[in-house]
């Protein structure tokens, strides 16, 4: 089974490639915020907070939160266990309305 690091290491390359993107792996530890989302980017401007597990693993409730507060505060947020996954959040949140 692949690990989360892979996981990240692997979105951090996909967002850094795109135009106009720029993402971050966020690390822990004493100077941190417990339950930030482990990616933070911005992309066309906008805020991109993003929690990575594994396949069927879930978020805990401080992680849920965290990112509520970042959703509340305008950013695109999601938790994704692939590259896949992030291309379809891009996907749904960049298209022009109908």
């Amino acid at each position: 089974m692949t690990n989360e690091s892979s996981i990240v290491k692997a979105i951090l390359r996909y967002l850094n490639s795109l135009p106009g993107c720029l993402a971050r792996k966020r690390w822990g530890g004493g100077m941190g915020v417990a339950g930030e989302p482990d990616i933070d980017a911005c992309f066309r401007g906008r805020s991109l907070q993003l929690e990575v597990k594994r396949p069927g693993e879930k978020p805990t409730l401080l992680q849920l939160k965290r990112l509520e507060q970042w959703r509340e505060a305008g950013a695109l947020v999601g938790v994704v266990t692939s590259v896949a996954e992030v291309k379809e959040l891009l996907a749904c949140a960049c298209a022009p309305p109908k």
